[in-house]
């Protein structure tokens, strides 16, 4: 092209500089700069096709140029190494995202992980044209020439986190999670006021109405010189207006160097002329000044190596509302651009590139044979027509704005709103009435939301959509893709092949019920397996258990689920990055979870139970039981107490019942929580962060335990003078004290029941009274002997009390017991009933067991005497004893001699006496 190309055009912006500029000649330079931009990308011997993202304009722009240009080679601004994902594309229903995810990772900072970059793709974009016409034509080749998904990490800040960026809260805007978006072909002012003041001129609410109404429109019916230039022209006014963030200019330099650099050494490689290749980027970087721009520019850029971060890379579904949601769009914005894309297509009969075999899209017609690619004249200059046009006012079309009006009422009335045919009337004027306002006249599809917004909603949302979202489906929808068997990992198409029993479609997005009668189809047990493995590893919602649920040493009977897995495809997706089964994605987490730095004994075990319950794997089992050893050998706190004796307890229950021996962790774990219970026991009855919760937890893994312990090796001594040794000063932990006391033997039931008499009567310890209660309470957990001791406390107290110190006492009573006890209160309530009489008339003479004097006097020796002569006289209780005792033997008929030894050691015959009593 001829340097004097834009000669016309300069003169007018330095005049235009010179009339409007008061200080020096700034205004000029930005002025003439954009116009040299200009110049330079024209110039360039490899054609420069500058696109927006997700721009119907430049997808039809793209498609009427790749059908006349023919290009050999196609240069794309996307990231280097998810070149091999393009091809799975055709097995997938658009839109869907191209994903790079990295969970186990070296090279940046630990807080980063997982790592996940994605380039969403839709029909109404450049770059899928660009791919469709690649993959699909003979002889063309694609390249990819941006940076890879691991420099995008490589040149962002270390105190830059990507996971701090806000989560959309709807579940399509969820779709690409907190990855970070591959930005291919972001063009917006990223100087604030000029956004301002375009949209404050432009009588807009939001940038992505100002590009639809004063870019989209003009640049949909324009040749290919047009379209590029006042693209360059838009790349280069947002570039040189841009703010002095130093950081992002040069990363942006960055990868315009790092992109220029690969086609050079592309075009070196295979000596293709560059004039039968075609560059697609955005028009922010098609309008660069850095020195390496160009074939012939400067080679001093060198890229880096990559770190050893092991990088995956799948197809996940994306959706109209998660690209906005991302990339910080308007709402509704994709999809009325996919609307405009197909009205665009219709019009114009452009024929678009679709991928053979596209899901989701209409079988071609045959195609007529390709044109021959027209020669490349140096076209003229464009830009000052296009400037100096004056916008061409779309004609009203009446059939399509009231087809929008009667739709939305429609809508609007299946949603709720009491609208009528005023209302569609209403909704048609007053979008023609504000694109008046705004200087339109044909209403853009935003005016229209404007106006069915203030004329069907009033003041109130009856339903769960409001209007604006109700136009956004109308208009297109929150189209949402999906990603084909054939695209999906190896871990995805095996669970899809496991739960095919089923008989589901497990690709269709929502939730479907699923019965398993495994009673009767014992092969469904397998499909049991594997929901019980998606519902531990996905998120809450994709496998969610109705009826049925799996326990330690228990077969399921049936089951029913609710599936969402087309739903949450995303998530089961990235499993697949991490294995090739879910039995070693779930064994992964497991050892992560247990083998973490801040992992408890508590959380370890879990691990344990999870691998028997989810794998039934012996091996892994012992493995993380020995993890748990090690961690509460480590541990100094008993905060996690109650959790460890739960399962401590659930899984001995399990390999007692399902086990010929005890697994060797387990005993080692016994034996060391006994002596490490006992050490930590002193201090914890006196700490205060620790609760009689924590305390009663202890107790009860010493006191449950005990018999294991002994058997292995350890010494009762050690738990004796742990207790001796504990001086608590709170009531709730005195009352646990006693307790222990009184299984030890070192307190009798006499003699604890005296004590709760002396706390009754003492009127200053009265209101302390439900505490010492709490802590009988928590008692049950290691001495559940003494519940029907905490029935008879709880009853003295009500009969004893006197109303004025019970009233003001019973509300801490009834709070206390449901804060600190909620799970033990079934058992004093089933001791209760055994007590307590069933019936109401009977409570009058009703006599509680305690009062009754049991004791009797001991029998004299002549009595004892007597007795042994009855048993010699009527043998068969005794032999009847002896046959279930085990003993063998006969009766002598001389005098019995055991008569002397009763009365020297009555306490042997008392006891029996007692026992048979």
């Amino acid at each position: 092209m001829s340097e004097a190309t834009f000669t016309g055009l300069r003169a007018q912006l330095e005049e235009a500089a010179k009339t409007f500029a008061d200080g020096p000649r700034a205004l000029e330079g930005i002025l003439l700069g954009m116009v040299d931009d200009v110049d330079r990308a024209v110039r360039e011997p490899l054609e420069i096709f500058p696109v927006c993202h997700h721009s119907p304009a430049s997808a039809l722009a793209m498609a009427r140029r790749l059908r006349e240009k023919q290009p050999k080679v196609v240069y794309l601004e996307l990231c280097e190494d998810m070149a091999p994902l393009l091809t799975e594309l055709r097995n997938c229903r658009l839109p869907v995202a191209v994903q790079a995810f990295a969970s186990d990772i070296d090279g940046f900072p630990a807080d980063w992980a997982p790592l996940s970059v994605v380039a969403p793709v839709t029909e109404a974009s450049a770059e899928y044209q660009a791919i469709a016409y690649a993959l699909d034509t003979p002889g063309v080749e694609l390249v990819l020439v941006d940076r890879s998904s691991d420099h995008v990490f490589q040149w962002r800040e270390p105190e830059e986190d990507p996971a701090e960026a806000d989560t959309p809260a709807e579940e399509e805007a969820a779709l690409h999670g907190d990855a970070v978006g591959v930005e291919i072909g972001d063009l917006r002012p990223r100087f604030a006021e000029l956004e301002e003041h375009l949209l404050r001129h432009g009588k807009v609410r939001h940038w992505s109405e100002w590009w639809h109404q004063y870019v989209e429109l003009p640049l949909g019916d324009s040749d290919h010189d047009t379209y590029r230039q006042v693209m360059f022209l838009i790349g280069s006014l947002f570039r040189r207006l841009a703010p002095g963030d130093t950081r992002r200019v040069r990363i942006d330099e960055d990868r315009e160097r790092y992109m220029w650099t690969r086609m050079r050494e592309h075009l070196a490689a295979t000596g293709t002329d560059p004039a039968d290749c075609l560059y697609v980027c955005g028009a922010f970087h098609a309008a660069s000044r850095v020195e390496e721009f160009g074939v012939h520019g400067s080679d001093t850029f060198e890229i880096g190596p990559r770190t050893g971060t092991t990088w995956q890379y799948g197809l996940i579904p994306s959706s109209h509302a998660a690209i906005e949601a991302q990339f910080g769009l308007a709402a509704g914005s994709v999809s009325i651009a996919a609307t405009e894309w197909a009205k665009n297509i219709k019009r114009t009969r452009v024929k678009p590139y679709r991928l053979a075999g596209q899901a989701g899209t209409k079988k071609p017609a045959k195609a007529a044979p390709p044109p021959a690619p027209a020669a490349d004249t140096p076209p003229a200059d464009r830009l000052t027509g296009f400037l100096q046009r004056p916008p061409v006012l779309d004609s009203l079309d009446e059939a399509e704005l009231l087809g929008w009006s009667v739709e939305i009422v429609r809508a609007a009335r299946r949603n709720g709103y009491l609208a009528s045919t005023a209302d569609a009337i209403a909704v048609f004027e007053t979008s023609i009435l504000l694109a008046g306002m705004r200087d339109r006249a044909k209403p853009t599809p935003y005016d229209f939301q404007d106006a069915a917004v203030t004329c069907i909603e009033k003041d109130s949302v009856p339903g769960r959509r409001d209007v604006r979202r109700l136009v956004e489906i109308m208009m297109g929808g929150d189209r949402v893709g999906q990603v084909g068997y054939d695209a999906l990992p190896p871990l995805a198409r095996d669970v899809h092949d496991r739960l095919a029993p089923l008989n589901l479609k497990l690709q269709q997005r929502g939730v479907q019920r699923a019965l398993l009668d495994i009673a009767s189809q014992p092969e469904l047990e397998k499909c049991s397996d594997v929901l019980w493995m998606l519902k531990y590893l996905m998120p809450h919602g994709a496998a969610r258990p109705i009826m049925g649920e799996r326990r330690l040493g228990e077969k399921p009977i049936q089951e029913s689920w609710d599936l969402a897995l087309g739903t949450h495809q995303r998530a089961l997706i990235e499993l697949g990055y991490e294995g090739v089964s879910i039995e070693q994605v779930l064994e992964q987490r497991l050892r992560r979870t247990a083998y973490d730095p801040k992992a408890t004994t508590a959380t370890v075990l879990q691990a344990v139970e999870d691998a028997v319950l989810h794998l039934r794997s012996r091996r892994l089992a012992d493995e993380l039981g020995t993890r748990a050893l090690e961690v509460l050998a480590a541990e100094r706190s008993v905060d996690g107490a109650p959790e460890v004796l739960r399962r401590v307890r659930r899984l001995l229950a399990y390999y007692r019942t399902s086990e010929p021996t005890l697994p060797g962790w387990i005993e080692a774990f016994v034996k060391t929580g006994y002596a490490h219970y006992c050490t930590l026991l002193p201090t914890a009855f006196t700490d205060e962060d620790a609760t009689v919760r924590q305390v009663a937890a202890m107790l009860g893994f010493l006191f449950s335990m005990e018999s294991l312990a002994l058997s292995l090796g350890c010494d009762r001594t050690q738990l004796e003078l742990a207790v001796a040794q504990s001086h608590p000063q709170e009531p709730d932990r005195t009352a646990l004290l006693w307790a222990a006391q009184t299984h030890l033997g070192r307190l009798s039931r006499a003699e604890l029941r005296a004590r709760c008499t002396e706390l009754l009567g003492n009127p200053l310890v009265v209101p302390a009274y439900p505490r010492y209660l709490s802590g009988f309470l928590h008692a049950l957990e290691p001495v559940p002997q003494l519940t029907d001791f905490v029935v008879e406390a709880v009853s003295s107290a009500f009969a004893e009390l006197p109303d004025p110190v019970l009233l003001p006492w019973l509300p801490t009573l009834i709070t206390t017991l449901r804060s600190g006890g909620a799970d033990l209160a079934p058992l004093l309530i089933r001791e209760a009933g055994r007590i307590y009489p069933g019936r109401l008339e009977a409570l009058d003479t009703w006599v509680p067991p305690w009062r009754t004097e049991a004791q009797q006097a001991p029998a004299s020796p002549r009595s004892r005497a007597g007795a042994v002569a009855l048993l010699a006289a009527h043998p068969a209780t005794c032999d009847a004893l002896a046959g279930l005792l085990g003993c063998e033997g006969t009766w002598e008929t001389a005098a019995p001699r055991g008569a002397a030894l009763l009365e020297r050691h009555p306490r042997t015959a008392t006891a029996l006496e007692a026992l048979l009593a």
